[in-house]
C-alpha cells in the first residue's frame, strides 16, 4: 500500500481551541485521514509525537512553552519519520528558513483552502516540500547568504563530478542545463542524481539544495576541467 492509499494518522499542535476543533472536523470528514491526537502547548507536541508516531504533525507556530521553533528544535535532536506542516496565521522568510532547517516539509498560512491543506499534507508524506508562496530558489539563495555557523562538513563519498552536479542544483540549473553545462547525456545527469541522493539520504532537488548549503558542502568543492 502506497502513501496515497494508506490512511494518514496526524496530531494537531495550536493552542486555539475554535481553530482546533474547526480542524478536527475538517479532519475527520476527509477520506484517508485519522486524527490521533491534539496538543495544546509545545511540550504536549513533542510528547504526543514522540509517543504516538504519527505520519504528520500539523504545528502551530505561536504556543505556550516555547511555540512550533521549540517543538522543531526539541524533536530534531531524536528525529523521526514524522512530517511536519506548520500552520500559521503570518510567517517571515526568516522563520521559513529556521524552520525548514529544523525539518519542516511544509508551511500553510491558515486562511488557505481546506483543499490546498489536504494536497499539502498529501504532498509531504510522499516526500515533497510545500512552502507557500516561497519560492524554493529564492529560499535557497537566502541560505547561501546567512553567515555560517558551522565549519563545513566533506561531503561522504562524493565524487568531484558529483559536486560539481550538487552545486549546479543549488544554482537551479535544471537537468538539461546540467548535461549541457558539463557535456553529458541527460541519462547521465541522471544517474548521478540517483547516486547523490542515495549517498546523502535525501530525496529531491530541494533536500540535496538544503542539505549542501547547511553543510557547506561546496565550500573547497575542485574546478573539474571542461
Amino acid at each position: 500500500m502506497n502513501d496515497t492509499e494508506r490512511t494518514l494518522r496526524i496530531v494537531i499542535a495550536d493552542d486555539h481551541p475554535i481553530f482546533r476543533e474547526g480542524l478536527r472536523r475538517l479532519l475527520q470528514a476527509e477520506p484517508g485521514f485519522e486524527l490521533i491526537g491534539e496538543a495544546v502547548d509545545a511540550t504536549t507536541a513533542v510528547t504526543l509525537v514522540r509517543e504516538r508516531r504519527p505520519d504528520v504533525l500539523l504545528l502551530d507556530l505561536l504556543m505556550p512553552n516555547g511555540g512550533g521553533l521549540a517543538v522543531l528544535r526539541d524533536l530534531a535532536l531524536q528525529p523521526t519519520d514524522t512530517r511536519i506542516v506548520l500552520l500559521t496565521a503570518a510567517i517571515e522568510r526568516d522563520e521559513i528558513l529556521a524552520a525548514v532547517q529544523l525539518g519542516v516539509r511544509g508551511v500553510v498560512t491558515k486562511e488557505t483552502a481546506t483543499a490546498l491543506l489536504f494536497k499539502a499534507i498529501r504532498r509531504v508524506v510522499a516526500g515533497e516540500y510545500w512552502l507557500g508562496r516561497e519560492s524554493v530558489g529564492d529560499l535557497v539563495q537566502a541560505l547561501l547568504r546567512r553567515p555560517a555557523t558551522d565549519r563545513p562538513v566533506a561531503a561522504p563519498s562524493l565524487t568531484a563530478r558529483e559536486l560539481e552536479i550538487v552545486a549546479a542544483i543549488v544554482e537551479g540549473a535544471s537537468n538539461r542545463d546540467i548535461a549541457s553545462q558539463f557535456g553529458l547525456s541527460p541519462q547521465t545527469v541522471k544517474n548521478h542524481l540517483t547516486s547523490i541522493f542515495d549517498k546523502l539520504g535525501v530525496s529531491n532537488r530541494l533536500e540535496l539544495a538544503l542539505y549542501a548549503v547547511n553543510r557547506q558542502l561546496l565550500s573547497q568543492r575542485p574546478v573539474l576541467e571542461r
